[in-house]
């Protein structure tokens, strides 16, 4: 089963899924940037039927507390819409964690994270789906960012959620795994994100061959890397067999982003990305693969750890 915020669906249920997406931010608080600010319930409707016209059917989305978390409103959004979204619990990186849990260590993170994941996020009692998106600095872990990546994985292994991760420009993504896998967390419930960000083909495939699921999830932004140098990696990982590891997503954080502000818009994937793969011989199987049955697999609560408790 999969955890929505309005109830929990079917793996096949889910349908057609962007991977690592925000409808609700506010990093305005760090960045000092209004653009940052995703706060217009009305436009993120219509934003959302752009998606769902596209062919769109499910959104995992990643904004947690200290990021401008609106759990109420992804409800409302999905309740208007008919479109599944995930919601999480979790903490970002320094220095957007907030203020309260600054000096946490990994128990305390582990014991936050359990909770809002048993008993429901504040007093909305609506559930998350996945811890994230937890993060690290770009080419290194911050102290504060260890005990929350091992308190994120301690979380993971006894709620049975998956943990998507974040890295800055698709750095540390390695570490990232060895630190889950020293917990003894499987390998199908890590997801690590932002690898399309990573032009180190070799620590990006280094994760592949870990065997966890990767995010290729910051599709369209183009000023951090272009997406025909995305596509070349891609289609490489998928000749080499690893296209069931792979999540597709565009990670929209800003005002810019929206179509209503002349931006690409949640459709992206769907409608520029995916005809690229296609034109270059992608199979309809290995796409269904990418769009629907890897978020599927990778987003099922694994019930195995609940059996446990």
């Amino acid at each position: 089963m999969i955890q929505t915020v309005t109830g929990k669906i079917t793996e096949k249920e889910l349908g057609i899924c962007a991977a690592h997406e925000h409808l609700s931010i506010d990093l305005s608080r760090i960045k000092n940037d209004p653009d940052t600010i995703l706060d217009d319930e009305k436009g993120v409707l219509g934003e959302l039927n752009h998606f769902k016209n596209a062919g769109g059917q499910s959104m995992v989305e990643l904004t947690n507390n200290g990021m401008g978390r609106d759990v109420q409103r992804l409800k409302r959004l999905s309740e208007k819409t008919g479109i599944h979204i995930i919601t999480c619990t979790g903490f970002y990186k320094d220095p957007f964690i907030p203020e309260f849990a600054r000096g946490w260590d990994r128990d305390q993170f582990a014991a936050h994270f359990i909770n809002e994941s048993n008993e429901g996020i504040l007093d909305t009692g609506i559930l998350p789906g996945v811890i994230g998106e937890v993060g690290t600095s770009l080419d290194e872990i911050k102290p504060i960012e260890k005990e929350l990546i091992i308190g994120a994985g301690k979380a993971a292994l006894e709620t049975g959620l998956p943990v998507s991760t974040h890295t800055t420009l698709g750095t540390m993504g390695v570490t990232q795994v060895e630190m889950f896998f020293d917990l003894g967390l499987p390998k199908d419930q890590i997801i690590i994100g932002h690898q399309d960000l990573n032009s180190n083909k070799d620590e990006v495939l280094s994760v592949l061959k870990s065997g966890v699921y990767i995010g290729f999830d910051t599709i369209g932004k183009n000023n951090y890397r272009p997406d025909g140098e995305r596509v070349e990696f891609l289609l490489d990982f998928i000749e080499r067999g690893f296209h069931q590891q792979i999540l597709l997503s565009a990670d929209l954080t800003r005002k810019s982003h929206w179509k209503k502000h002349r931006g690409p818009g949640y459709d992206l994937v769907l409608r520029d990305f995916i005809p690229q793969l296609k034109f270059k011989g992608v199979t309809d199987e290995i796409i269904n693969d990418l769009l629907i049955h890897n978020p599927a697999n990778a987003f099922a609560v694994k019930e195995r750890y609940n059996d446990e408790l």
